[in-house]
């Protein structure tokens, strides 16, 4: 009868030593095995390296995403930059951007060939990055309390884009801020709101926003337009839809799209 070979670990615990040391027969079958072992775990190492460095490593749009432990809308308008502008054409040479991370936004649509676009940092600006901050001496992003008068003409641009900004604000100055949003653009305005029922802010973000977001239902929105005598873009809406489907493109948020004017 062949004898089974004994456990290298219990060898280890009863005589103190390593289990390769204790001869040379142990020795020739355990190498082979830390060998693999050793080549296994490099791989593994490797493969992590090389994936956060192309494509695994997360994005500054998918921290923004996490940054609030939900869904971000000023990300979701970077990735629907390319359907906007099927759907809005030369309406996109002129944007304004109102919202959280406006930078991150005004730098994707910067990009896009004939487009000039400007922010509004609701919230104070922390930690921000050096193109954040180029962006701000150029005037390009302002800091501003929207439930204030914008420091812009009336219809200074031909497109307002405003993401998660409306979330956290009272019904009181929502009745000011959207009439507000509505005298700078010249033509349209598209709002991106979070869907009822999706991750509220962190209590750290408290200090920030000031209250935790309200997410309020596609309903409720459609009759707060009408009270407050915003049209839907119903031509810009079919455009939308259209090249989403095109591109299957599923917005994270609720996309409206508005007539700023009569």
């Amino acid at each position: 009868m062949s004898r089974r070979p004994g456990n290298p670990a219990r060898r280890f615990a009863d005589g103190g030593s390593l289990p390769f040391v204790g001869s040379m027969h142990s020795k020739s079958r355990s190498s082979p095995l830390l060998s693999i072992g050793l080549l296994v775990v490099g791989a593994i190492l490797l493969i992590g390296y090389f994936y956060s460095g192309s494509g695994g490593r997360t994005s500054d749009r998918e921290a923004l995403g996490n940054a609030e432990g939900g869904v971000s809308c000023t990300s979701e308008v970077q990735r629907a930059i390319p359907i906007l502008k099927k759907a809005y054409g030369d309406s996109m040479r002129k944007v304004l951007h109102v919202g959280p991370d406006t930078c991150l936004a005004v730098s994707s649509l910067l990009k896009e060939e004939d487009t000039e676009a400007w922010g509004v940092e609701p919230y104070d600006l922390d930690d921000v990055s050096a193109n954040c901050k180029s962006l701000v001496r150029k005037g390009l992003v302002r800091v501003a309390d929207i439930k204030f008068p914008l420091p812009y003409r009336a219809k200074s641009f031909s497109l307002v884009v405003v993401s998660d900004a409306l979330d956290y604000l009272s019904p009181k100055y929502l009745n000011k801020t959207l009439p507000e949003l509505a005298r700078v653009s010249a033509d349209y305005l598209v709002i991106f709101s979070g869907h009822p029922g999706q991750q509220r802010v962190k209590v750290a973000e408290m200090s920030k926003f000031g209250r935790p977001a309200k997410f309020r239902s596609s309903s409720w929105w459609t009759r707060y337009f009408v009270q407050i005598g915003l049209q839907v873009n119903e031509p810009a809406l079919k455009k939308f839809e259209q090249a989403s489907l095109k591109k299957s493109y599923k917005p994270a948020c609720q996309v409206f799209h508005l007539q700023s004017h009569d």
